[in-house]
């Protein structure tokens, strides 16, 4: 089996080649029906960088939105709407600038991946923010990752710690 270095590799390498924004588009209409996204009201979603999914439009719902803020090695739930101002990470990602909500406030949170498997497990991006953060969640809120189907893999290498999420979608 591949290491989890390589599959990063592969993984960014293959995104480069797909159509993101048809993929993203799909992606946010399967959510959209899905029974635990339409009873949610709290639902943290992730600001994309290149080559990720783009779940922004999703931002057009009736829902309160959060994206994800580093703390150190932890993730902050913060509140956010489009018209808000972000600012660039240490990681270069955009993070809001509002104030820390207690995760326990989500319903639904969903997590980057760039691989993810038929078991709930993901490939991230090394950092193992979202494996400590995942705990913390009160039991009913639901994880969902989203990859493109070419980044759906049957079985991804896992390790102690890896925290599998309850739902993959794919386009």
């Amino acid at each position: 089996m591949n290491t989890k270095s390589s599959l990063r590799t592969k993984a960014k390498d293959i995104r480069k080649n797909l159509n993101l924004e048809k993929i993203s588009e799909q992606i946010i209409r399967k959510i959209k029906q899905l029974e635990i996204y339409q009873t949610a009201k709290n639902i943290m979603i992730f600001y994309p960088t290149n080559y990720e999914i783009n779940l922004l439009n999703l931002l057009d719902d009736r829902k309160n939105f959060f994206l994800p803020k580093v703390s150190g090695l932890e993730l902050m739930v913060c509140p956010y709407n489009k018209n808000e101002k972000l600012e660039k990470s240490s990681f270069n990602i955009f993070e809001p600038c509002s104030y820390p909500q207690n995760p326990e406030i989500l319903d639904l949170v969903i997590v980057p991946a760039l691989m993810a498997d038929k078991n709930g497990y993901r490939l991230g991006y090394g950092g193992g923010f979202y494996d400590r953060f995942i705990p913390t969640l009160k039991a009913e809120c639901k994880t969902l990752t989203v990859v493109p189907f070419e980044l759906f893999v049957e079985e991804l290498p896992q390790e102690e710690f890896d925290i599998k999420t309850d739902l993959v979608i794919t386009n």
